[in-house]
C-alpha cells in the first residue's frame, strides 16, 4: 500500500470509528451529534490550527531584512519543489527542531536549530518542512489530532448520553468499554498515520534539496540534541509533537505503538539507501558555509 493509499484508508478508519463510537453510545441521536462534532472540529482544525500553534510554541515571524541568509534558502527550496514561498517564524527555544503548520503555510524553526545545523542540515530540514506543506500533511495531522481529541472527548461523556440503557445498543457495560477502548484505538490511528507521513516527508524532502544525507545528518544531530536539551513549550503541549520533524519529548529510539514518530534510526537508514539508489552530485549552496545567522 502505497503511502497516501495508506493515509487515506487511516483517515477512512478514523472517520468510521467516530460515527460508530457515537451509534454505540446513543443509537441515532448519538451518530448525528457525533458527525456534528466531526465537522466542527475539521473546521476549526482548517481555520485555527495554525494561529493556535504558532502562539502555544512563542514562534515570532522573520523578515527577510532579519534573516537574509535563511529567507534566501527557503525561497530556493520552495522553487525548487514548484511551490510559493511560504511564512517564515523563530521559536526562541534551544532544542534544534522545527514544523510546519497551517492553511496559509508556515514554517517554524527553533533559535537551537540555527545554532546547531550546517547550512547543508538545514537545508535538508526545511525540505522536509516543504514537503510536509505541499503533501497537506498540516491538514491531514490537524484533522487526525483534532479528530482523536473529539473521540476522546466524546467517549469521556458516554455515560451521559442517552436516557437509560434501552437507548444504549451495547448497554452500560459496552459503554465502558467504549469509553475506555475508543480513545485508544484513535491514538493508535493517529500515531500510525503520523509516522507514515514522517517517512514520506523524509523522502521528497529529500528530492527537494537533491541529497538524502543531508536530511539524514541534520535527524542525527537533532535527535542527539533533542534528548538532552527540553523544550518547554512542547512539554506544556504535549499533543502538537506530533507536528516537529524529531520527537520533542525525549521519545525512545524504537517505533512503539504511541510515538508520534518513526524511530531516527529507521528514517536515517532509509534515507541513506535512498542516497545509494540514487547517488546524485549534491548541489552546491554557496552563503554561509558551516553555521547559520544565529550561529
Amino acid at each position: 500500500m502505497t503511502g497516501y493509499a495508506r493515509t487515506a484508508f487511516l483517515l477512512a478508519a478514523m472517520t468510521a470509528l467516530f460515527g460508530a463510537v457515537g451509534l454505540m453510545l446513543g443509537g441515532q441521536g448519538g451518530l448525528v451529534v457525533a458527525l456534528v462534532l466531526a465537522g466542527a472540529v475539521n473546521l476549526w482544525a482548517w481555520w485555527g490550527s495554525d494561529r493556535a500553534m504558532l502562539r502555544l510554541h512563542g514562534a515570532r515571524e522573520v523578515g527577510p531584512a532579519e534573516a537574509p541568509d535563511l529567507h534566501a534558502l527557503l525561497a530556493g527550496l520552495a522553487r525548487r519543489a514548484g511551490m510559493p514561498v511560504p511564512r517564515l517564524y523563530l521559536i526562541a527555544t534551544e532544542q534544534p527542531n522545527a514544523f510546519a503548520t497551517g492553511r496559509n503555510a508556515a514554517v517554524a524553526v527553533t533559535q537551537g536549530l540555527m545554532r546547531a545545523l550546517t547550512r547543508e542540515e538545514l537545508a535538508g530540514v526545511i525540505a522536509h518542512e516543504l514537503a510536509h506543506i505541499r503533501n497537506r500533511d498540516t491538514l491531514i495531522m490537524t484533522v487526525t489530532a483534532s479528530l482523536a481529541g473529539a473521540i476522546s472527548l466524546l467517549a469521556n461523556f458516554a455515560l451521559f448520553f442517552g436516557g437509560g440503557d434501552r437507548e444504549r445498543p451495547l448497554g452500560i457495560v459496552g459503554t465502558i468499554a467504549i469509553m475506555i477502548l475508543a480513545p485508544l484505538g484513535a491514538m493508535l490511528v493517529q500515531m500510525a498515520i503520523s509516522r507514515g507521513r514522517e517517512y514520506e516527508a523524509d523522502r521528497i524532502g529529500a528530492e527537494i534539496c537533491g541529497a538524502p544525507l543531508w536530511l539524514a545528518a541534520a535527524l542525527e544531530r537533532i535527535e542527539a540534541l533533542a534528548r538532552r536539551i527540553d523544550n518547554p513549550a512542547a512539554e506544556r503541549n504535549p499533543a502538537t509533537a506530533h507536528l516537529f520533524i524529531v520527537n520533542p519529548l525525549h521519545a525512545h529510539a524504537h517505533d512503539r505503538l504511541f510515538a508520534t514518530h518513526p524511530a531516527t534510526a529507521n528514517r536515517v537508514r532509509a534515507l541513506r539507501a535512498m542516497a545509494r539508489e540514487t547517488a546524485p552530485a549534491a548541489p552546491r549552496l554557496g552563503l554561509w558555509s558551516r553555521r547559520g545567522p544565529w550561529g
